[in-house]
């Protein structure tokens, strides 16, 4: 509940502390002033939503080849926003020469985080984690989804819904190549990582550690 003005000319501001997103406001009178008359104005301020989408046909994906002088050692952030078509498809994917990989992958209209740590014999503790999140997300809606990697810490985020998980110390030296790839897999990987089916929809606002991927795209 917002508290308005006791007068006819102050005006009574508020700055929310989270930013919302909505396609609508609603606002209800609570209590009018006791000592002047019935009335109500209201102004509201918000931000410029920027959206920038790609679309893919189940055929083609999208290649970002980044400098590794801008890759931060310490922290990875990768956040986007989808729409399926089809209940399975790679959203995401990247991988090093000794057959390290992650990956990010509807299936049935779940998505599951593979990290893959290759070999087995050199990294026998944890040679593979899989989490799965979500379900229905092929019902052509928009999904958001948030991976974060802090040394050998792991945020996975869809819908608002986080798994937070601690990958054991071999985690933090998966070797990667400075590539991602969007939408799916564009050759066969150099692990032998088979090419599962490539994404059929949207992909909306692609962020890597702050780098706007679509705009980068469009302009190169």
């Amino acid at each position: 509940a917002f508290s308005g003005n006791t007068n006819a000319d102050t005006v009574v501001y508020y700055k929310l502390q989270h930013s919302i997103k909505a396609r609508y406001l609603r606002f209800v009178p609570l209590d009018w002033n006791p000592n002047g008359r019935i009335g109500m104005r209201i102004e509201v301020y918000g931000c410029t939503y920027r959206s920038e989408v790609v679309g893919f046909d189940g055929k083609s994906c999208l290649i970002y080849t980044f400098n590794q002088k801008l890759m931060s050692a310490l922290k990875d952030v990768i956040s986007l926003k989808f729409k399926a078509m089809q209940s399975d498809g790679i959203l995401l994917h990247r991988e090093g020469q000794n057959g390290d990989h992650i990956t990010l992958e509807l299936i049935k209209g779940k998505l599951s985080l593979l990290i893959n740590l290759g070999d087995t014999k050199t990294h026998p503790s944890n040679a593979q984690i899989n989490i799965t999140l979500g379900s229905l997300l092929d019902d052509q809606h928009w999904h958001s989804v948030v991976i974060e990697h802090f040394n050998n810490q792991v945020n996975f985020t869809v819908d608002k819904h986080t798994h937070h998980f601690h990958a054991k110390g071999e985690f933090s030296y998966l070797d990667l190549d400075y590539e991602l790839s969007f939408g799916g897999i564009p050759v066969p990987g150099k692990s032998g990582t088979l090419s599962h089916r490539k994404f059929h929809g949207c992909f909306e606002n692609i962020y890597y550690n702050g780098v706007n991927i679509i705009d980068l795209a469009r302009r190169h």
